[in-house]
């Protein structure tokens, strides 16, 4: 899962804050006036396109967990969605699942671009075909994020559950040289790695593979675990992540990536609104509640494939309490109904406590990059 904020190093610009480089969707809502009541209806909106996958990744809840029934959202659902978020200027569609399973998505982006929102969604790569590259560019769309994580195909093999890196290498390969042939500037692609101690080795290799493929932007992104959980599934838990005496080793390599980057002429990034050394304070910050500027509550919905309305795309992933993550459904009830009624507020005044709900807990503290 990645994160959907994305911002230029801001050693690049010392005079601005990171707030000046947040896209407006996540800037509608003032941190320092945020309560259980959510005056600003949501800007950026999550839609679970399905949440069927063709991979069995060790560090994904889906692989071992049914949390709901297994759908894959119809065009008829789609707009029942999108039509209770009027304000939408940015849309998410990911979830649980291989969004290039769904056959109506080139539709569906080119339906929210014609609304005039910015679209953009992560996929695993091993389905990207000719045509699918065609339909895509042709729909619009923004930016097309790639999950790659790992340079050596055992390597990936081990974390995503299937020796499929030749094919992704070759899909991303041919979807370049397309977006070349049609002098297409978007959507933008990129590659994504969720950093583990298993992989986490490769990233400078992962750079040089970016650049042999064409593909002009590498981030580095958290990896979200059930913490001091011992029934854990897969690499599920707190053994595989970079936290603690990883933090220096792991610095040491984002600097030579960073030199490497350059010279290969790639934008290296890391997820959740930064820059890859600036991701590693947070496991600095165990006693200063970092939870507590989350915004998502306040500015983003998370729509799954079977209408659930959950506080944030991240939290399946940091607990195993799935049920209390439902906050209500969009085909029972209206979202506005939902937005502020008492699940959605105690959920924003927990947040805003010392005791949020343990899905939020562990955010930026226990979890890696």
């Amino acid at each position: 899962m990645t994160d959907p904020l994305r911002l230029p190093n801001l050693a690049v610009y010392p005079t601005e804050s990171k707030a000046d480089y947040l896209p407006a969707a996540y800037r509608s809502v003032d941190a320092a006036t945020r309560a259980a009541f959510a005056e600003e209806y949501p800007h950026c909106v999550f839609i679970e396109v399905t949440n069927h996958c063709n991979l069995l990744c060790e560090t994904c809840p889906r692989t071992f967990i049914t949390y709901e029934e297994p759908k894959t959202l119809s065009w008829d659902n789609f707009l029942k969605i999108v039509e209770q978020f009027p304000k939408m200027e940015r849309a998410v569609l990911h979830g649980i699942g291989e969004p290039l399973i769904n056959k109506d998505l080139p539709r569906m982006i080119a339906y929210l671009k014609a609304r005039g929102v910015y679209v953009l969604f992560n996929t695993n790569a091993t389905l990207l075909s000719a045509e699918w590259s065609r339909q895509l560019i042709g729909s619009g769309l923004d930016e097309l994020r790639c999950s790659v994580d790992g340079a050596d195909p055992k390597t990936y093999a081990l974390i995503r559950g299937a020796p499929l890196l030749h094919k992704i290498v070759s899909n991303l390969t041919g979807f370049m040289q397309i977006q070349r042939e049609i002098g297409a500037s978007t959507p933008r692609a990129s590659l994504w790695m969720t950093g583990m101690r298993e992989n986490v080795g490769e990233l400078p290799d992962l750079l040089r593979l970016a650049a042999k493929m064409g593909v002009p932007e590498v981030y580095l992104q958290r990896m979200v675990y059930y913490y001091e959980t011992p029934t854990a599934p897969g690499m599920m838990n707190t053994g595989h992540g970079l936290f603690d005496d990883f933090d220096e080793q792991v610095e040491r390599l984002i600097v030579e990536c960073e030199v490497l980057a350059k010279e290969l002429g790639i934008l290296f990034k890391a997820s959740g609104a930064t820059n890859p050394h600036a991701s590693l304070e947070a496991s600095n910050q165990r006693d200063q509640q970092p939870w507590k500027a989350c915004m998502r509550p306040w500015t983003t919905a998370y729509i799954t494939a079977n209408g659930n309305a959950l506080p944030c795309c991240i939290s399946p992933f940091a607990t195993q309490d799935y049920e209390s993550l439902k906050l209500g459904n969009v085909f029972e009830q209206s979202f506005e109904s939902i937005w502020n009624d008492e699940r959605y507020a105690k959920w924003r005044q927990q947040l805003l406590s010392d005791e949020p709900h343990e899905a939020c807990a562990g955010c930026g503290v226990h979890w890696s990059l």
